[in-house]
């Protein structure tokens, strides 16, 4: 069964890692995407109207009376807003001339405690408290002249809100001279420059393997499942009939301005023309395509405007004009594809783009939904320039500036870095307990002979350390992993890792950082059975019902083992759906518990409730049995179980055969009939061993220490003289 479930795995992340690169977000600048979607009195009261966006920033004037009143802007076009789920939170924010915001809106989030777990008046409140927050100050205080209200159970997004709202209505300050405020200083330059020794394969599948060349792949089916999750159905009505498996587009780039990699696609007569045609400091790329869908359109020949690609990097977004754009007639790569389109655009010096950073094109797709009436989304193409290609270098030194100065000229990485370094300084007292946590298990596991030689013990401090687990890591600090996590660290592999988005709840991260450790040493068991909150709820209510003489099921072993694949295809079908759609995945993800009763106490609408009380009702009859046959998580950390490095839980060779006091005992039944210990279904509660070394219940000990009677009574025997002799008395 497991093996069946790798090779599900493999073909599934084979088949889907090109597409998985394209990610939707807005072709233009987020603001013109919600600018019309909300009425001005409801971002600012008594606002009439929004003005147009401005060209030199994405802001746009809140009007009353004919009159600006106040400027709006989204946070995700000015920072970053990374949430828990790995994607933008975009708030959309007001500020006036004094450089006070006077508006807040939520717009767009896919933040699965918000989305399913959080009231919506809670949130907004929690924005709405930003009205009146006064930038000048915060820039004079570095961004701490105010006091963060933290939701319980969304601590990381209200972090993130709250960081994005303060820095982006920092630089939209600055860049309008709000409030006396002065625009950011400049960068201090890249850390990195281009290797012009460097050296680039000749052979196009070779530049494909090692990230020269770059590739979005999408085909009819991605596109219109893309449309069908639109809120405008339209778009799902007017479908491509296309098989679903035809290439709607292939699109490849690479930095061409790039000597050696210029020199490997263009040919050297080619690369000298592209250098003739920049001026210095500018830059180049080359885009080829195919397919159904052509990522130039034909809307450059009638307004001189590319208006189907964009390319982003950071807070730069350059647009391309025709007289940026060169027709290419043929790439000199050996193997190259056949492409029905080749071109390169010129990326001007003056426009801020570094090409030692990451960047990515932006592919706008459209749909017609009516006579007029169009819809449309967009793919990402990521491109990163592989290291051999730079040099690093030390940037100029820079004068000390002030703390104000300091905030506003920091670069996105070190503003997200000092988030997470701010969020780990509040959680100390946290750390630390979770820390002597692991530090205990890990002893417990290390030395357990010795742990589990008393079985009353033993017991006590297990449910001592399961109430730790429950109390402290699920209801007081919420963390509680979940299959969640897993999607967005996918997501996260695949289209752009990044350490500060992982970084921003650090009991999770160093949950998650130990879980994979004891992956190697033990397998699933660390987790499962000693730090996930809601199994030990389940045991704890367990063992409750027992107390109170519930009775307990064993269900037969062959249906109990029938039914361990249904968590497996609960975690496949999950994992399938967050490669089309992580907020549909992140939804259907409500089969887990967690939130209802861990992270939100079971103060939820009553469906929610009564799911997660039917299963814990169930586990006072058969023990832990979500973590049986439901979990997803539980799966997920069972398939690499069998690589573990150790394989520590003793047995004799009578286990099994005859005896079967384990497996009739095992808490999970993770203990075959047989005898042998199934490494994907056991929780390591250790109570096999308080059995191994039983002086009253294994059959081997008790027989040993029979024979050890035996043989230490027969030197007294023999030295008796018999009844009745004459030497008795003496």
């Amino acid at each position: 069964m497991m093996k069946l479930v790798r090779l599900l795995l493999l073909v599934i992340v084979t088949a889907w890692l090109p597409v998985l690169h394209a990610s939707p977000a807005a072709a233009e600048p987020v603001l013109a995407k919600y600018l019309d979607q909300m009425q001005a009195a409801e971002l600012v009261p008594g606002a009439e109207a929004f003005g147009p966006i401005r060209a030199d920033a994405a802001v746009a004037p809140v009007l009353k009376g004919g009159e600006t009143i106040g400027w709006a802007f989204v946070t995700s076009d000015f920072v970053g807003t990374t949430g828990y789920s790995g994607k933008p939170i975009h708030t959309m924010v007001a500020v006036d001339d004094a450089a006070k915001i006077i508006g807040v809106q939520l717009v767009k989030h896919s933040e699965p405690i918000v989305l399913i777990g959080i009231p919506d008046a809670k949130i907004k409140a929690l924005v709405g408290a930003y009205v009146g927050l006064d930038l000048v100050a915060e820039a004079k205080s570095g961004g701490a002249s105010h006091e963060v209200d933290i939701i319980s159970g969304a601590t990381v997004t209200v972090m993130v809100i709250d960081d994005s709202i303060v820095r982006s209505g920092l630089k939209v300050a600055r860049v309008l001279g709000l409030g006396g405020l002065a625009r950011e200083a400049a960068s201090t330059g890249p850390a990195f420059e281009i290797n012009t020794e460097a050296k680039a394969p000749s052979d196009w599948m070779t530049m494909e393997g090692d990230g020269t060349l770059r590739r979005l792949s999408l085909d009819v089916g991605q596109v219109n499942a893309a449309f069908a999750a639109m809120e405008d159905k339209r778009a799902a009505e007017r479908a491509m009939t296309e098989a679903p498996e035809t290439t709607f587009i292939e699109m490849q780039t690479a930095l061409v301005s790039v000597p050696a990699i210029g020199k490997a696609l263009l040919g050297e007569p080619e690369f000298a023309n592209l250098q003739g045609w920049l001026a210095e400091g500018d830059q180049a790329i080359m885009v080829a395509g195919r397919g159904l869908y052509s990522f130039k359109g034909s809307g450059y020949v009638r307004g001189g405007i590319f208006d189907r690609i964009v390319l982003i990097q950071d807070d730069v977004s350059v647009r391309f004009r025709d007289k940026m754009h060169r027709r290419l007639v043929s790439i000199a790569a050996d193997g190259t594809p056949d492409f029905t389109e080749m071109d390169l655009f010129k990326i001007p010096a003056d426009t801020g783009f570094d090409p030692a950073k990451p960047f990515r094109l932006q592919l706008l797709v459209q749909r017609e939904v009516g006579p007029i009436e169009k819809v449309f989304t967009t793919f990402d193409l990521g491109y990163q320039l592989p290291p051999q290609y730079l040099r690093a270098v030390a940037p100029p030194p820079a004068a000390e500036p002030s703390v104000a100065e300091a905030v506003a000229a920091q670069d996105e990485g070190s503003a997200q870095a000092e988030l997470w370094k701010k969020i780990w300084l509040g959680s100390k007292a946290e750390i630390v307990v979770l820390g002597v946590m692991l530090v205990v298990l890990t002893v417990v596991f290390f030395f357990q002979s010795f742990a589990t030689r008393n079985a009353r013990a033993f017991f006590w401090f297990r449910m001592a350390y399961l109430t730790v687990t429950l109390v402290f890591l699920g209801w007081y600090a919420n963390a509680q992993l979940s299959v969640v996590n897993l999607m967005a660290l996918f997501g996260a592999l695949v289209t752009g890792f990044s350490w500060q988005a992982f970084l921003l709840d650090p009991l999770t991260f160093i949950l998650w950082f130990a879980v994979a450790a004891a992956l190697l040493f033990w397998g699933r068991g660390a987790y499962c059975g000693w730090l996930c909150p809601f199994g030990a709820l389940q045991e704890l209510t367990n063992r409750m019902a027992r107390r109170l003489h519930v009775p307990q099921w064993t269900l037969p072993w062959g249906l109990h083992e029938r039914l361990w694949p249904v968590k497996y295809m609960i975690f496949l079908g999950l994992f399938g759906v967050s490669l089309m759609s992580v907020e549909q995945a992140e939804h259907l993800a409500e089969v887990e518990p967690f939130k209802t009763a861990i992270i939100l106490k079971f103060v939820r609408a009553w469906p929610f409730v009564a799911y997660a009380a039917a299963l814990l009702l169930a586990g006072l009859f058969v023990e832990r049995f979500y973590c049986r046959y439901l979990c997803p998580l539980g799966a997920a950390l069972a398939i690499p179980a069998r690589i573990r490095m150790f394989d520590w839980l003793k047995r004799y060779k009578e286990c099994g055969n005859p005896c079967q006091s384990c497996a009739n005992q095992c808490p999970v039944q993770a203990i075959h009939p047989t005898g042998e210990i199934n490494p994907n279904e056991c929780v390591n509660c250790l109570h096999c061993q308080v059995l191994y070394q039983s002086k009253t219940i294994c059959p081997v000990v008790i027989k040993r220490l029979k024979r050890r009677e035996t043989v230490g009574a027969a030197p007294e025997i023999l030295g008796k003289p018999p009844t009745g002799h004459p030497n008795a008395a003496r």
